[in-house]
């Protein structure tokens, strides 16, 4: 990373990346995404699963639930018990209303809290899992403290992020970042830092960018053929500009491997 770029962090608080959600833009990610608002989506929670061995015995912890795609579908599919946890209430009410709706309410559970602050008891969940949302974290390195605080020992944190794989000038570095309100984005290599200094044994790590790269084409195709009608009858123009401005230059970005996504299996150590 360059020293421009390196141990920078952007303004934005939890405060913002609450206002996005409760907004249109919240409605726009899950309109191109689909209501599990990961890249990949279904198929990408299984791969997922697999690697962090999820059975009907796992009782999950999903960090950032938002709708409660995940959360849902890993309970449909495995039988498995999952909370989900988010600090957005329209987020956290609308993931509640649909999981109602599924009749899934005994296996899944939601609260409305913040990842820093985890309103969980110690070492109490098998797995700590988390899809493309821990780049609104201010602060990684006590996301990860908090998660393995309430893993129990032996336990396993799986997740994936969008993450920066690539130096850039500082104008681009801020651009990408305020356009998705992120504090900033971590590396493959910084997340697995993170996991080796708060006691995990870090077991799989990969580079994911190739087809993160491939997923801003799709999406970017979508907005601008499928969705633009809709968001200027239902918004307004501008807002479609901006979303098709933003999103052009993630696309640019991803195909010069500036920005990337990773994935990250870990261990508590015992």
């Amino acid at each position: 990373m360059s020293e421009i770029i390196k141990g920078r962090k952007l303004g934005f608080k939890l405060e913002d990346v609450q206002e996005v959600y409760e907004g249109p833009v919240g409605v726009l990610w899950e309109m191109l995404m689909g209501e599990e608002i990961h890249v990949g989506g279904p198929v990408e929670t299984d791969i997922l699963a697999e690697k962090a061995n999820i059975t009907k015995k796992t009782h999950v912890l999903d960090i950032c639930s938002a709708l409660g795609g995940p959360a849902r579908h890993l309970a449909r599919k495995f039988g498995c018990r999952v909370s989900g946890l988010d600090a957005t209430k329209k987020m956290f009410e609308e993931a509640k209303k649909r999981t109602e709706q599924e009749d899934l309410t005994h296996l899944v559970s939601y609260e409305l809290g913040n990842s820093l602050d985890m309103p969980f008891e110690t070492g109490i969940f098998d797995v700590v899992w988390g899809q493309d949302a821990w780049c609104y974290v201010t602060d990684k390195k006590k996301l990860i403290a908090e998660a393995s605080r309430v893993i129990k020992s032996g336990g396993t944190i799986a997740f994936t992020d969008w993450i920066q794989t690539d130096t850039m000038s500082e104008k681009e570095w801020e651009a990408l970042n305020e356009f998705m309100v992120f504090p900033y984005m971590e590396t493959l290599d910084g997340y697995e830092k993170l996991l080796e200094e708060t006691g995990f044994e870090v077991i799989e790590k990969e580079d994911l960018s190739e087809d993160f790269a491939r997923h801003c084409h799709l999406y970017q195709d979508k907005l601008r053929n499928e969705l633009k009608p809709s968001i200027i009858e239902h918004y307004s123009n501008e807002l479609f500009e901006a979303a098709d401005s933003g999103l052009g230059m993630w696309v640019a970005a991803a195909d010069q491997g500036k920005v990337g996504r990773g994935r990250w299996i870990a261990k508590k150590k015992k």
